[in-house]
């Protein structure tokens, strides 16, 4: 099942959320259709027009955002003065009800890839009248454990790479948390320290990609290299933004909060994340979910097996209005 074609939006704009941030959202499809909301992964890699193909533009008013500090939403998370304590899960979720509301919309399905599944799953949690369905891929929960095997245990996978990673830190910031090392490198007032932590953080993020490519060209651009490296790094040393009891896995445990919610998880069977089984606890522990494995596909929601699946997903719940 393809992709739908390209569309554009009808309708845009910047939301003043509060705490001097303005988050850029479209609105493109049918105006009368079902509304669904599209979360972007990173946390902080901003959206894009391909996430609009997963729709049909007939069927479905779709609804995409910057979530705070990355894309068009300003202040960037570049920019060594953009203040980072106002960008936390519990601040997105909110500025997800803003917009809900600014749009007059009283239920939306929930799309979310990568962080952005962590995102819906949170958000649907504690806002389980707004969602309609959720659609989730290349999914995670951000439990600590989670950060742990991507800036930690996949370094038996990838050993080059992984001395070169933790080589850019002092060596007391070599045990613990190495997201909340590099964070404090790259909150250095000296932008030199800054600078070379991001790249570091990147050049990690890129050893983990499937070869061939073995580059990522969006890492190229300095711009989108420091906020995505501030904006993760942010997050994955502060627990996610979870909470206390986050080590297994706040989203997980709150799973069965989800059940009144149909949802559809569609995931590579060659992702990282199954080294811990997450999808899989979490599919068990939530009534209401599908779970479609992907073979010989990792963490990538643009693999044909997965966007086939997905927009499957789409067009089924389309019907469900």
């Amino acid at each position: 099942m393809p992709l739908y074609p390209e569309v554009e939006p009808y309708d845009h704009g910047m939301l003043d959320v509060g705490d001097g941030n303005h988050v850029y959202w479209e609105v493109c499809g049918n105006p009368r259709g079902k509304p669904a909301v599209v979360l972007h992964g990173g946390p902080g890699s901003g959206s894009g027009p391909f996430f609009r193909r997963y729709f049909d533009p007939a069927a479905y008013r779709i609804v995409l955002l910057d979530q705070r500090g990355c894309g068009r939403s300003t202040p960037h998370a570049s920019a060594y003065d953009t203040d980072m304590s106002v960008n936390t899960t519990a601040h997105i979720i909110a500025d997800l009800e803003r917009l809900r509301r600014h749009l007059g919309i009283e239920q939306w399905l929930v799309w979310g890839v990568s962080w952005g599944s962590v995102l819906g799953l949170r958000y649907a949690q504690t806002h389980p009248g707004a969602v309609s369905e959720l659609v989730l891929t290349a999914v995670a929960t951000g439990a600590n454990r989670e950060t742990a095997l991507l800036t930690r245990g996949l370094g038996q996978f990838f050993p080059d790479a992984f001395e070169r990673f933790l080589a850019e830190l002092p060596e007391d910031g070599r045990e613990g948390n190495l997201a909340a090392a590099y964070n404090r490198l790259i909150e250095s007032p000296d932008p030199e320290v800054r600078a070379r932590a991001a790249r570091a953080w990147t050049d990690w993020e890129t050893a983990m990609a499937p070869a061939p490519p073995r580059s990522i060209p969006r890492y190229e651009d300095p711009v989108f290299r420091m906020g995505f490296a501030r904006t993760v790094t942010h997050y994955w040393g502060n627990d996610c933004f979870l909470g206390e009891g986050n080590e297994e896995g706040v989203v997980l445990r709150d799973a069965p909060l989800l059940e009144d919610i149909p949802g559809t998880l569609v995931h590579g069977g060659l992702d990282p994340g199954n080294l811990l089984g997450t999808v899989w606890r979490l599919h068990h522990a939530w009534p209401g979910s599908e779970l479609i494995v992907i073979d010989d596909v990792g963490h990538n929601a643009g693999a044909a097996d997965v966007a086939d699946a997905l927009v499957a997903a789409t067009d089924r719940y389309a019907a469900a209005r």
